[in-house]
């Protein structure tokens, strides 16, 4: 196997393209605040750009000797410019998906929810299947929802709308009917069929289903669900490829919505017709390792704009649906402390097998439990297999850990992958399942301070994909509920700088991009975003607020707001 990754190689070609024999830029950025993300050379007054590639930053004397006759000056008129924000963990074509389907998320009451699913119901043709939804039950107190509240609404359509957290969802009873769940059905492993009447103790398989599946009970619905089709997806990639853009989001990590293949598929054949803005970092599962490993030895490591090798894998749940692996038991459920959703055996074996065909690991753990786990397993594949320490391994959320388990990622050179919209979404309610196990939650100060390569992305579309919103939620950390408006466990919040660094240059760094994007330098891709105020000086509560006034992919222009900044 080619063990090696072809990124670095991309960054010399860049470097033989703009030294070319005209001398002259095609564009120079001039009259703005331009933060780098380079730590040698943080800030900049200008920016030349020839094709994709940035060739001068520094002053702006000095770049007026690479100006010729047909250099267009681009005049920022003071505006903050940075590195294109990259989101180190997205489900893409679900989130293209969603755009287009029923808006559940903000429901905030019962009733809510069901008028939508209704109104939404209407618009769909008889046996169109209703998907997505993205609900929240925490946002009208916590109780789940049940198919008798949606039933008379849905009848001529099958429902399985998802808590937006991905980890459990509700189906109508059309859905269960047609995957054949009924009260006989026996809880797979991994996963929870939520029934009516269950009591502690019971037989597996008492009491009516509710509707709701968590975790790997889910594929009994998603087993019925017709896949897209190719074009499908690509339409799905269409919508979120627009709504990144215009975020300032130059570059996702894609872990996978329709089995990641499938998702590598679509990303390959919008580069083939030309249309892909977009860099893309894909994912493939776990399990399908040897798969990989034959990918790459027939196709190399991919392009500048989509590029493999990452794999993804699931150890545990999630807090909101109280599937997340703990040492201890929920507070709310003291008969849980979570699920182990993939056979560890398996996960261990595969885990090492990959490492040490040279593949990249991207592998979901939010409990304390499962992170510990992990930990162990990355470190047995840096002591015993063939791979490299320039193999990334990640932890992805990381959410939960135990304040031994913060200083092993440092040491092990694993990169806590985290999406920091989470804590004020989940810090409205998460004492109340943990207690005081909060106090190492979402611990981006203490990993920072431990030498971590922290990270940052949405998990869109479990979360926005607005990178500023995650951001302010790291420099604040003020929950949803404005319950804490010094910030909830105030002692991890971090800089704006900081939490900008864990959106640029460790995010390239995590998907190993750093040798052509991350930072703004000389010889690396014009990748860039302008925005309506320094996020650098302004306060940190007012960052939402803040516009994308421009995107820059590769030097072209790829948005640009019309309003006044």
């Amino acid at each position: 196997m080619k063990k090696l990754p072809f990124l670095g190689l991309a960054v010399l070609a860049g470097v033989l393209a703009v030294g070319c024999a005209d001398p002259h830029a095609t564009e120079v950025y001039v009259n703005g605040r331009i933060w780098t993300a380079n730590p040698d050379e943080p800030w900049a007054e200008a920016m030349a750009v020839r094709g994709e590639y940035i060739i001068y930053m520094g002053s702006a004397e000095a770049a007026e000797g690479i100006r010729g006759d047909a250099t267009q000056i681009v005049d920022l008129d003071g505006a903050f410019v940075m590195p294109g924000f990259i989101d180190n963990h997205t489900h893409f074509l679900q989130g293209g998906f969603n755009l287009a389907s029923v808006q559940l998320r903000d429901a905030a009451t019962p009733e809510a929810f069901i008028r939508r699913l209704a109104a939404y119901a209407e618009t769909l043709p008889e046996g169109q299947w209703i998907l997505g939804g993205d609900w929240d039950h925490e946002a009208w107190g916590g109780e789940l929802p049940d198919r008798a509240w949606i039933d008379s609404v849905t009848a001529r359509n099958p429902v399985f709308v998802q808590r937006l957290d991905g980890h459990m969802g509700l189906a109508n009873s059309l859905a269960l009917d047609m995957a054949g769940v009924d009260s006989s059905a026996v809880n797979p492993v991994g996963g929870t069929i939520v029934r009516r009447g269950a009591v502690s103790g019971a037989a597996d398989g008492a009491g009516v289903p509710t509707g709701i599946l968590k975790d790997d009970a889910m594929n009994l619905i998603w087993n019925v669900v017709p896949p897209p089709s190719l074009d499908e997806r690509l339409q799905m990639l269409r919508r979120a490829q627009e709504h990144a853009i215009s975020l300032g989001v130059t570059q996702i990590h894609d872990v996978g919505s329709y089995g990641g293949w499938e998702d590598l598929e679509a990303f390959r054949a919008a580069e083939r017709r030309r249309w892909l803005k977009l860099r893309i970092y894909s994912h493939v599962p776990l399990s399908s390792w040897r798969d990989m490993e034959d990918f790459v030895e027939e196709h190399d490591w991919g392009s500048r704009r989509v590029w493999w090798g990452g794999l993804k894998g699931m150890v545990d749940g999630s807090l909101g649906s109280t599937t997340a692996l703990f040492h201890e038991p929920y507070l709310d459920e003291p008969d849980t402390r979570g699920l182990v959703v993939t056979d560890t055996v398996a996960m261990r074996s595969d885990i090492l097998g990959a490492y040490g065909a040279g593949l990249h690991l991207s592998v979901h753990a939010i409990g304390d439990k499962a992170n510990d786990w992990l930990l162990d397993v990355f470190a047995q594949a840096r002591a015993v297999t063939a791979g490299s320490m320039r193999q990334v391994l990640r932890i992805e959320h990381a959410q939960h850990l135990t304040p031994e388990a913060i200083g092993r990622f440092n040491d092990l050179g694993v990169v806590p992958s985290m999406q920091p919209y989470h804590a004020i979404d989940d810090g409205r309610w998460a004492a109340s399942r943990i207690g005081d196990r909060i106090r190492t939650t979402y611990a981006f100060r203490s990993l920072l301070d431990a030498g971590a390569g922290l990270t940052f992305g949405s998990d869109w579309t479990v979360a926005p994909l607005n990178p500023l919103l995650g951001v302010y939620a790291a420099a604040t950390r003020r929950t949803l509920d404005g319950a804490n408006p010094d910030g909830w466990v105030p002692e991890e919040k971090i800089s704006v700088e900081e939490a900008l660094v864990a959106y640029t240059r460790a995010a390239a760094a995590a998907g190993r991009s750093s040798a052509f994007s991350g930072v703004l330098e000389a010889g690396r891709l014009a990748d860039f975003v302008v925005l309506s105020a320094n996020l650098l000086e302004i306060d940190p509560v007012d960052i939402p607020d803040v516009r994308v006034v421009r995107t820059v992919i590769g030097g072209e222009s790829v948005y640009e707001w019309g309003g006044e900044h």
